[in-house]
């Protein structure tokens, strides 16, 4: 039974349990902890770095739709899948190596990898998005969609593709993510890019390209929380002939968003400051 003692007007409740006494500690939840020693919180191991999350596995019942039919991209965040490492060579369709042209093989042998364009808080480019999540924004006009964003956590960079069955103009200024078009196949998103400029790496490897890429993807949503992109690239001024690379993503978390990310000049950020 509690007690109630009043000390100098002030009522203080003593339970029959201290916080030091057998009692009180053979209550208190075991600590677990993993292989090396470390403790293993509610979501997952507890070390050095933070908590490491673990989270359920995406979704894999049937993919949405939109009113039309159309497969529904939009209804949350995108993360690609770790693989490939840090070379596109490693996400080719059917192995094998890269059909560098000898000048391109050239310019990426006298390529610093402390000079990537990231690391100056540059945008990304067309194949590099992980670690950062994405999503697909639509618009409708008139229950039909005219328009596709692609956005990006990276500095909240997006690109923009047109539905609306317009063709590529023919004087197209270079820019870092060219000038999209795009049309459903069945249940594949088909997206069309030309005019790029040459400023972007395709990896963490300088692997270049130049302002004669062409791409082709084709992006389809294999179930309810899986996704497939096939990039197929065409550049005659650094390639040999056109190759296809493969990435997966998958659905994040319900109530996960794209979150603000600043990265501004001179930020020293990744090789700028001397970390390796």
């Amino acid at each position: 039974m509690r007690k109630l003692l009043v000390v100098a007007g002030v009522v203080v409740v003593v339970l029959p349990l201290l916080a030091g006494s057998p009692a009180a500690a053979q209550e208190q939840p075991q600590v677990q902890r993993d292989a090396t020693g470390n403790p293993i919180g509610v979501l997952g191991p507890v070390n050095a770095l933070g908590q490491e999350l673990k989270r359920p596995p995406a979704p894999t019942g049937p993919a949405p739709r939109l009113p039309d039919g159309t497969i529904d991209l939009g209804d949350g965040a995108w993360v690609t899948a770790p693989g490939g490492g840090d070379s596109i060579a490693g996400r080719l369709s059917g192995g094998g190596e890269l059909p560098l042209l000898p000048a391109a093989k050239a310019l990426m042998a006298s390529t610093k990898l402390t000079d990537d364009p990231v690391n100056w808080c540059l945008p990304l480019g067309l194949l590099r998005t992980s670690p950062y999540p994405f999503r697909f924004i639509q618009n409708y006009t008139h229950k039909k969609p005219t328009h596709m964003y692609i956005m990006s956590e990276w500095m909240g960079s997006f690109r923009q593709i047109f539905l609306d069955g317009r063709k590529h103009p023919s004087d197209l200024e270079p820019t870092w993510f060219g000038h999209s078009i795009g049309w459903y196949e069945n249940d594949t998103l088909v997206i069309d890019t030309v005019g790029f400029n040459d400023k972007f790496w395709f990896d963490r490897r300088a692997t270049p390209h130049t302002t004669q890429l062409h791409t082709i993807e084709r992006w389809t949503r294999v179930d309810a929380g899986h996704l497939v992109r096939e990039v197929t690239i065409d550049d005659p001024g650094a390639y040999s002939r056109p190759f296809t690379v493969t990435f997966q993503a998958t659905l994040v978390q319900p109530g996960d968003e794209l979150m603000e990310y600043v990265c501004q000049e001179n930020n020293q950020y990744g090789f700028a400051s001397g970390v390796r």
